[in-house]
């Protein structure tokens, strides 16, 4: 699987960006698809997860209420759309693909990763 992250760019604060994961190669049937984000100094954290095949999601404590994550079976595309968005969500977000169970597997299990498009949030 081939993943492709977009979006990223720099917004004011209580502004809103949708990141886009486009992904490639292979059916994402039974994967668990995530949103990752890593910000300067500071370990990569888990942002929200879709399944794939059934549409469950789950959102992390720290953006819950201000993220939204989607997808577009037909373009084999994954979607964070962020609102109210804040100085401290400045990072580089990342998409994977993860045939373990989201958030509960480590980073180092899953199995495919985006490259990463950054977001910048001014205050």
């Amino acid at each position: 699987v081939q993943l492709q992250a977009s979006g990223g760019g720099l917004v004011q604060a209580g502004g809103s960006l949708r990141l886009s994961c486009a992904a490639s190669g292979r059916s994402l049937s039974g994967y668990d698809m995530g949103w990752f984000r890593q910000a300067p100094g500071k370990e990569r954290d888990f942002v929200g997860h879709i399944n794939w095949s059934t549409g469950t999601t789950s959102i992390a404590d720290s953006v819950k209420g201000r993220a939204t994550i989607s997808r577009d079976n037909a373009k084999n595309t994954m979607y964070l759309q962020m609102n109210s968005l804040k100085p401290e969500d400045t990072a580089v977000y990342y998409c994977a693909a993860s045939r373990l169970p989201l958030p509960t597997t480590r980073s180092s299990n899953i199995n495919y990763w985006g490259q990463g498009t950054l977001v910048t949030v001014s205050s």
